[in-house]
């Protein structure tokens, strides 16, 4: 229930009120005011009946205009839900006043002063009538903005309807473009294959002559390679080669003497070499405190062996004497050991007769030269350096035991083990081998003293 309605109601039982009351009893009389002249019930009645008349137009214009107003109203019904409360318990008030009349007038005095209270929020509800009319206003305004959009948007649909019929149209043309289109990409396609067979075709061409070129270049690369390994190196170069990559290898062995322990020391300058297995540092008898002329040969109690490059130390822990020749000795190394000393690893000749001459290096790096060298067929393993050609020769020395030997190609091709003959070191298969450290047990003079009478039987020449 509205304000309205509210209102309307109130109006109603205000007249009913009128109507019903007796003015035929004399009220008191009432001092300094005028007489009022009395009106004939015919005349109120006609007043009664024009304005319940008004009040029933009035009535079938809130409820044409209620259906309007009841969204915009629904955010005050919150806060009218007590005063509806109020305005049903007058309405059945109205139905038992219809009904009995006698109970009507013993609760005209109630009403009366309900009446008044209910004056006072009718004049409220009227200034919220009047609010609600101004924003009716303001929405019957937004109601025409929103139809002349409306408007806006049925033109705009029907702009956009003729487009849709003239895009219908593109359509159309477009599929018969499409049809073209597609007898055209048939026909491409059909040359695509036929390119792409004949692609196919170059490419296999592509791969034979890549195959072609591969191979060319492989042999190329073959080709160099022999051509850089038939080229003999500078003499100046491998001789700084191996300066560059010399370690110095210092033997301490220990025994008893005649006045105590005694004790001897050799040091010599060396390579390391490979045979593509094991790394080994290639030594002459010479070069160790052992000697092959005192018979019986002394045990030794402790043998050890250094490597020293710069900063950089390491021991060894085996000794091995090769079957190749008794005077060439050899220590194994581990890679560990290469990384720390930092040198190079010569590789074995393969073809050591490649060259005519070799170059050889003095016994600790002193000297260096090129010396031609024959194979001896007497003597399978060595050959026989020509040591009456020292003019070739850079320093002041003659070939001698313990000289290494060095092919052209840088490869090492062997040792001296006597001054007109070098060993081809070829294989590190070892004779006999002595553990270093402690050698108390192990009869290290037993074992030089079969070392000496291998080289004892060697031939003459050789020795």
């Amino acid at each position: 229930m509205n304000k309205t309605l509210l209102l309307i109601i109130c109006d109603f039982l205000l007249l009913n009120l009128l109507a019903l009351t007796r003015w035929e009893k004399a009220e008191p009389t009432r001092p300094q005011r005028s007489p009022v002249p009395r009106v004939s019930a015919a005349a109120a009645a006609t007043k009664d009946q024009d304005l319940v008349d008004t009040m029933r137009l009035s009535l079938e214009d809130e409820r044409t205009t209620r259906s309007q107003l009841a969204q915009q109203l629904a955010s005050t019904e919150s806060t009218l839900v007590q005063r509806e409360q109020n305005l049903a318990a007058l309405a059945d008030e109205k139905t038992r006043l219809a009904s009995t009349l006698t109970t009507t007038q013993q609760q005209a005095a109630e009403l009366d002063r309900r009446l008044a209270g209910a004056t006072q929020d009718a004049a409220t509800s009227k200034e919220r009538l009047a609010a609600l009319q101004k924003e009716l206003e303001a929405k019957q305004a937004e109601a025409a903005r929103q139809q002349a959009q409306l408007a806006a948007l049925e033109k705009s649909q029907g702009e956009a309807r003729e487009k849709i019929e003239g895009l219908t149209v593109a359509v159309k043309v477009a599929e018969q473009e499409k049809q073209l289109l597609r007898s055209t990409a048939d026909t491409l396609q059909q040359q695509v294959e036929a390119e792409r067979q004949e692609r196919v075709k170059v490419q296999e061409t592509t791969v034979q002559l890549a195959q072609g070129v591969g191979q060319l270049a492989e042999k190329s690369g073959e080709l160099s390679k022999e051509i850089r390994d038939n080229r003999p190196i500078n003499g100046n170069v491998l001789y700084n080669d191996y300066l560059a990559n010399r370690v110095l290898t210092k033997f301490t062995a220990t025994r008893d003497g005649l006045l105590g322990e005694a004790t001897r020391t050799r040091e010599t300058q060396t390579v390391f070499v490979t045979d593509g297995r094991q790394v080994y540092a290639l030594l002459h008898l010479e070069d160790t405190p052992f000697v092959y002329s005192d018979q019986p040969a002394a045990d030794w109690k402790k043998i050890a062996v250094e490597f020293s490059r710069s900063a950089a130390h390491s021991a060894a822990p085996t000794l091995l004497f090769l079957s190749l020749d008794p005077r060439i000795l050899v220590l194994p190394v581990d890679a560990a050991q290469v990384a720390a000393l930092g040198v190079k690893v010569y590789p074995l000749a393969p073809d050591p007769f490649k060259f005519p001459d070799a170059m050889l290096v003095s016994h600790g790096g002193g000297g260096y030269g090129e010396l031609p060298f024959k194979l001896d067929p007497q003597q399978p393993g060595y050959v026989r350096m020509d040591s009456n050609l020292f003019k070739r020769l850079a320093g002041n020395f003659s070939p001698s035991r313990g000289d290494l030997v060095f092919s052209r190609s840088g490869e090492l091709l062997g040792i001296m083990v006597s001054s007109n003959y070098c060993a081809i070191v070829s294989s590190f298969s070892p004779a006999r081998a002595l553990t270093l450290g402690d050698t108390t047990t192990q009869g290290t003079g037993k074992l030089i003293d079969e070392m000496g009478a291998r080289y004892r039987s060697l031939p003459f020449r050789l020795q």
